[in-house]
């Protein structure tokens, strides 16, 4: 037996260890996490998500819903932080060209039991606002 090893260079998010139970990704920039593409948020109803920055820099979004419509806040991350996304917590992430992130979460975690969320123009002007960009 010897012990594996993975990695992931190219854009974007892949899957480098999945079990029954749990998946390891490794999640570099891509255009639509950068601040210029922002326009979605997304959310698993089912099952937490964990972020670990790896390197660089990333601003993770999120926002609840409210009687005034959604109120959308952020936190930059911290390297080697873990940073814990509850389910059902709409969120996501902006990053720079050099940022990495290691993400944890459930292996049932997909598309069946998550929601993208368009935002609104004013909702894109409000995200900007709030990371002075």
């Amino acid at each position: 037996m010897e012990i594996l090893q993975y990695r992931f260079e190219g854009e974007g998010m892949t899957r480098v260890f999945e079990n029954e139970k749990w998946m390891v990704g490794i999640k570099n920039w891509k255009p639509m996490n950068d601040i210029a593409n922002i326009n979605n948020l997304e959310r698993h109803n089912e099952t937490d998500e964990l972020f670990i920055l790896l390197k660089g820099r990333c601003t993770l979004l999120f926002a609840n819903e409210t009687e005034n419509g959604l109120k959308i806040e952020a936190v930059e991350m911290e390297p080697l932080k873990v940073y814990n996304i509850p389910r059902t917590l709409w969120h996501n992430t902006v990053t720079e060209h050099d940022t990495k992130l290691a993400l944890i979460e459930d292996s049932s975690t997909g598309s069946a039991n998550s929601d993208n969320l368009d935002l609104t123009p004013e909702q894109i002007a409000e995200v900007h606002k709030l990371l002075g960009r």
